[in-house]
Formats: structure tokens, C-alpha cells, sequence
């Protein structure tokens, strides 16, 4: 299993903060050149300018490229209030497209914060903006909690 950071021996805070601090980033942020910018326990901001590497065909911005910025928002916002040993993985994703991205829309922000975190589920929200801070996209989520060690023998 190719991990960024040892699970093991930091809490999700300190496991993103690390990621930071590094400068490094998993791999679907060098693939859609986005990253983690700001992180509060229960609050994560990612950022990105979309270009023309994620157009659709008819030449806008693919939902899928908003979709991906607010499901890491909603996920790393649980993740950054997990303790050590807990990983996550995503139930649920309810995303609503207020506004269409271009490659003008940059930086855009999603900005993910826990409404509730229990020991098995957790429920997150997101906000995507443009530069302007004009909403575009906005996400509920349902993810579930669980040991890193029964996913590692699964």
C-alpha cells in the first residue's frame, strides 16, 4: 500500500499538516493541480485554477472537476478530526452545480467543515467559490469511520 504519511502514530490533523508542511499531495491533486491550503480540525480549504485540461466536450469545465474538489473537502474535513488509526471513506455525495467553472474562474476555493462527526459516520458540507467568491457548487456528505487496520486486511 503506497502511503503519503504514516497512519500509525498521527491523527488526521497532523497527518494533513504534515502532507502541508511537505509540500507534497496525493495524487489525485497533481493530477487536477489542486491542494490543500488551509486546515482547522473540522475545517479544510482546497484550491485550484481549472484549465482546459479538465474541459468537458462541449468546452466547459467538467462537473466532475468540482465534484472532486468538494468530496476532498468533505473528506478531509472528517479527516482532520480522526484519530490516529481511523481512516474514512466516502458514503454519500449529494452535490448541487450553482454556477459553471471556466478556466477565468481561478483560484477557486472549496472550503469543507464537519456538521457532525460520531464514532462510525460522519456528516460533511462544502462550498465551492470562484475568485469573485461567487458560489458554484456547494455539497452534503455521508462518510463512514472506520479502523485503518480492517481496510488494510479487507
Amino acid at each position: 500500500m503506497n502511503v503519503l504519511i504514516d497512519h500509525a502514530e498521527l491523527d488526521g490533523h497532523d497527518q494533513l499538516a504534515a502532507l502541508m508542511a511537505a509540500n507534497r499531495h496525493p495524487p489525485i491533486g497533481e493530477t487536477l493541480e489542486f491542494a490543500l491550503v488551509e486546515l482547522e480540525r473540522g475545517r479544510v480549504v482546497f484550491e485550484g485554477s481549472p484549465s482546459r485540461k479538465v474541459f468537458n466536450p462541449i468546452g466547459s469545465v467538467h462537473g466532475g472537476y468540482a465534484a472532486t474538489l468538494l468530496d476532498s473537502a468533505c473528506g478531509c474535513a472528517i479527516h482532520s478530526s480522526l484519530p490516529a488509526g481511523q481512516g474514512y471513506t466516502t458514503l454519500e455525495l449529494k452535490i448541487s452545480y450553482h454556477r459553471a467553472l471556466s478556466d477565468t474562474s481561478g483560484p477557486v476555493r472549496a472550503e469543507g467543515k464537519i456538521v457532525s462527526l460520531g464514532r462510525r459516520v460522519g456528516f460533511s458540507e462544502a462550498r465551492l467559490v470562484d475568485a469573485k467568491g461567487r458560489l458554484c457548487a456547494s455539497a452534503t456528505s455521508t462518510l463512514l469511520v472506520f479502523p485503518l487496520e480492517v481496510a488494510a486486511r479487507g
